[in-house]
């Protein structure tokens, strides 16, 4: 049985853990986290959300490099690095009481740990593996991003107003050696290199080849690709997306704490949030098998900037069935995310040189996510609410739509 199985598909098994992992410690644990570590050390929301972005913002100078990397020798190298660098990051974090120190491990953390597994990396691999089966295997791959939002924050909240925060940290690095470790080992560059071809067919001639898209036989390299308008459309338009939608996942619980529900609420929305998120996939899937992936973009972005509209509605009524509907149709608009910002790259651009393509495109987008919560953690420090800044977590998502 195993024998006839594409291996295609154990990279796409590779990228599901991978993105579950990545999830798990640098987006879905922060909320978890923010209170029980401002409480204890005496610090602010803004520089407790400032070692996260200083995270993502380091990711994104490794970045370039790492496109290169992943397109000459592959991921295995990437994710072995990034993921024991990572389980040694997140003991420290456990261990630290400095502001200082904090900073520095989530800096060493973004920039050669997990971002060397990020959805980034194990989604570029799978667009080697495959062309017209490319939307069910990015959208069955990404569902590790969807079970990270549904699973960790239930389970490491519980870890932590049980055993503490620091308790917390060592339960994700124990996670990462557990998961990511072993992925390392069966991860491939391309299937060209084993003697396959994409999708696991044994001819293009035979298969027929009218339907793919131009960019496979004509794949553009680096400096070509950004020398045309689609790129830095694609660029800034999935910035915007990115950094609203960053926004609403590690301020989620606070956000529902100065709503007036309880802290579990808030647990419990980015849960409904990450079932929304699994439950989109083979809808997203279906979809891109049928539809151009621009025009689903902009239908999966209104969805979640509606979602986010009724979750600032329910604060002020009181209604949690709002706050987890609003929940549920951020997070099923949010499940699109990765199959269709992957697809429309590899589309546009071809696989050939997706990694340094991708990895160039990394800096701006990065940047955009770092910086977007530090400033609606800001806003809520000043204001004293987050309304202000969840209102312009709906217009990024809207403007980010319109320009893919």
């Amino acid at each position: 049985m195993f024998s006839r199985l594409y291996y295609g598909w154990w990279i796409v098994l590779g990228a599901i853990l991978c993105n579950f992992a990545f999830l798990s410690v640098s987006q879905s644990a922060i909320g978890v986290f923010t209170l029980p570590m401002v409480d204890d050390l005496g610090w602010k929301v803004w520089q407790y959300t400032l070692g996260p972005s200083i995270a993502i913002g380091t990711g994104a100078f490794s970045s370039i490099v790492v496109g290169s990397i992943l397109d000459k020798r592959g991921p295995k190298p990437l994710i072995f690095t990034g993921a024991s660098v990572s389980a040694v990051c997140l003991v420290l974090l456990g261990i630290q009481s400095s502001l200082m120190v904090y900073l520095f491990v989530y800096l060493i953390a973004g920039f050669v740990g997990w971002n060397l597994f990020s959805p980034f990396v194990v989604n570029s691999a799978v667009n080697k593996w495959f062309i017209r089966k490319r939307g069910w295997a990015l959208a069955l791959g990404s569902s590790g991003i969807s079970l990270g939002s549904l699973i960790t924050p239930l389970i490491l909240t519980g870890v932590v107003d049980t055993f503490g925060w620091r308790t917390g940290y060592f339960s994700l690095g124990v996670l990462i050696l557990i998961l990511v470790i072993p992925v390392s080992f069966f991860m491939r560059r391309t299937p060209e290199d084993h003697g396959l071809l994409p999708d696991g067919i044994d001819d293009y001639d035979d298969h027929g080849s009218s339907d793919m898209p131009e960019s496979e036989f004509r794949p553009f390299n680096r400096s070509e690709a950004i020398k045309t308008g689609s790129f830095w459309l694609l660029v800034f338009g999935f910035t915007f997306i990115a950094a609203g939608l960053a926004c609403v996942l590690i301020h989620a619980i606070p956000f529902s704490q100065e709503s007036g529900f309880a802290r579990t609420v808030g647990a419990i929305g980015i849960s409904v949030n990450g079932l929304a998120n699994l439950s989109s996939k083979p809808v997203w899937g279906f979809a891109m098998q049928r539809f151009h992936p621009r025009f689903l973009v902009v239908a999966a972005y209104t969805i979640s900037s509606i979602g986010v509209f009724l979750m600032l509605v329910s604060g002020p009524i009181s209604l949690i069935p709002m706050l987890l509907a609003g929940f549920f149709l951020y997070g099923f608009g949010f499940g699109g995310t990765i199959p269709l910002s992957e697809s429309l790259w590899a589309r546009y651009f071809g696989r050939a040189h997706i990694g340094s393509i991708r990895g160039i495109t990394q800096p701006v987008r990065i940047l955009g996510t770092a910086v977007a919560p530090v400033l609606v953690g800001l806003l809520f420090d000043v204001t004293d609410t987050y309304r202000p800044g969840f209102v312009l977590v709906i217009g990024a998502l809207l403007l980010g739509a319109i320009l893919v």
